[in-house]
């Protein structure tokens, strides 16, 4: 009996140490992935629109194409004095770096958006930081400013591409009202996407594409008879307004 009792002891006591170390991975396996927070982990998340209260908006577009057509986007925008916030591609940027520093020069917002317009959540998080430093970094010998603003390709994201981001000194924009230009549709029914979905506060996305172009003009005096105000990211959203000039 006293052996028995001594065996199952040892047994126990193994059986312990197994469960302890197979805790510990599990664990350590969920931290990394982003699945365990700590009471003293800041909890970072997307932005997808400006103050309710306040009648302002902000026009962002992504580019990764359609450069034949941001001379012209850039024309109308000077035309309305309307400042922008361009999300851009680095692989774009490093094929288009007058157009890209243009952008820049005309006073609009530059922000991040990829390197190689990969889809975020199929990409493990060193090499989405990847993608997203890469194209800071060319940005940056473009127009020599840090871009802190981020929107992810194909508007996808989940919670730890934007804790990845915030931890790097990013906030994540997504978008309120879409047009959908990218299908290129008749300016007009971009028009009336915009005036359908438009709210306080609102972030609408574009694109560079020859339909956009034509319903620029009529879109932004739009807003404006309707009393908005557009402004870039940074004067819609406060803290991202900071975080630039910090």
């Amino acid at each position: 009996m006293k052996i028995y009792y001594i065996n199952l002891m040892r047994l126990l006591r193994n059986a312990s140490a197994v469960i302890l170390i197979l805790g510990v991975i599990v664990l350590g396996i969920a931290y990394l992935q982003g699945k365990l927070e700590t009471p003293t982990m800041k909890r970072y998340e997307p932005i997808w629109q400006g103050n309710a209260n306040e009648k302002k908006v902000a026009l962002i577009c992504n580019v990764v194409w359609g450069e034949e057509f941001i001379p012209e986007m850039l024309q109308v925008l000077r035309s309305k004095d309307v400042k922008i916030t361009f999300f851009i591609g680095g692989q774009w940027a490093e094929q288009f770096p007058e157009l890209t520093a243009l952008i820049e020069k005309e006073g609009h917002v530059l922000g991040n958006h990829g390197y190689a317009h990969l889809r975020p959540t199929q990409l493990s998080l060193e090499k989405n930081w990847e993608e997203i430093k890469k194209t800071e970094e060319i940005l940056l010998g473009i127009t020599k400013k840090k871009t802190t603003l981020f929107h992810p390709p194909y508007r996808e994201l989940d919670n730890r591409v934007v804790q990845l981001a915030g931890e790097r000194g990013y906030i994540t924009i997504m978008s309120s009202v879409d047009t959908i230009d990218w299908q290129r549709p008749d300016p007009q029914v971009i028009i009336n996407r915009v005036n359908d979905k438009v709210h306080n506060g609102a972030i609408i996305l574009m694109h560079p594409t020859a339909p956009t172009v034509r319903a620029l003009p009529k879109l932004i005096d739009n807003l404006k008879s309707q009393g908005y105000q557009i402004v870039t990211v940074p004067e819609l959203i406060p803290a991202a307004e900071q975080q630039i000039e910090g």
